[in-house]
């Protein structure tokens, strides 16, 4: 049987930025760059702009003021997550994680670069506009959960629509069938205050669910939690994605990332 590896011996033909396995990756044209076989055989090679992806990063800067000095927090960072993908986001403190998560949830802004989210471009949004985009298209699932304790579990996981403008009676019975889904149907009437670590996350992953997001963004869900309550909360978060959503959890902890289709590095404001 003749060589295969040998056959790929011609340099593949691609542009200088372009998109391999959802990855942005860069040439420089003026050296003789080769792919090896298996690479040129099997991977879909185009441009930035024709890459899939529910959330598309491309060039992204953030700086901050320090003492009255730039601080270079993100610096030309390239990022693409598929619709329906699994993943996540680990760094050393100071490497720019909360920074990129504050970005993607549309908490705060970037100085340059592109960022477009299910196709929409994120820039320079009114704050009507961001709050609008928050609660159609992402789900919130914090460390510190978030809740509000006046008010039941029902009435926490119905918050999202009531900025929606649904009646009440219509999204306390939606509530009611996502408590049904993390199971905590039996617990509707309890505050948060009566209710274990464990539960209270299950309460906001509803909570998160509710306005049908396209991507969960979930920061340390687990950082709160005992390793038997937070295998329980990964569970749910993976049949969350089993069902098509697209779901971005940031964590220091490498069995938990380790969990997730695909680990995203970051170092030095940039994915290494």
């Amino acid at each position: 049987m003749p060589n295969m590896q040998h056959r790929c011996a011609d340099p593949v033909q691609v542009p200088h930025s372009f998109c391999i396995h959802g990855s942005i990756r860069e040439i420089d044209l003026s050296s003789n760059t080769t792919f090896p076989c298996e690479i040129a055989s099997t991977a879909a090679f185009a441009p930035i702009a024709e890459c899939a992806g529910v959330i598309r990063m491309e060039k992204i800067n953030k700086f901050y003021q320090v003492a009255g000095k730039p601080l270079h927090v993100l610096k030309d960072l390239d990022l693409i997550i598929e619709d329906g993908e699994y993943v996540s986001i680990m760094g050393s403190s100071g490497s720019g994680k909360s920074t990129l998560l504050n970005i993607l949830g549309i908490l705060d802004d970037y100085d340059s670069g592109t960022y477009s989210l299910a196709d929409i471009t994120v820039k320079d949004l009114s704050e009507a506009k961001a709050a609008r985009y928050r609660n159609e298209y992402i789900g919130f699932v914090f460390q510190s959960f978030h809740l509000l304790p006046f008010k039941n579990a029902v009435e926490n996981v119905a918050l999202p629509l009531y900025y929606s403008g649904m009646n009440r009676r219509k999204r306390n019975a939606l509530a009611l069938d996502y408590l049904d889904r993390v199971g905590l149907k039996d617990w509707a009437e309890h505050l948060p205050t009566e209710m274990s670590g464990g539960q209270k996350q299950r309460l906001a992953i509803a909570r998160a669910l509710i306005t049908k997001p396209h991507v969960i963004l979930a920061d340390e869900p687990t950082g709160a939690l005992d390793s038997t309550t937070s295998n329980e909360v990964m569970e749910v978060i993976e049949e969350v994605n089993r069902e098509g959503i697209t779901v971005v959890v940031v964590t220091h902890e490498r069995d938990i990332a380790e969990r997730t289709q695909r680990i995203i590095e970051l170092h030095d404001g940039a994915v290494s």
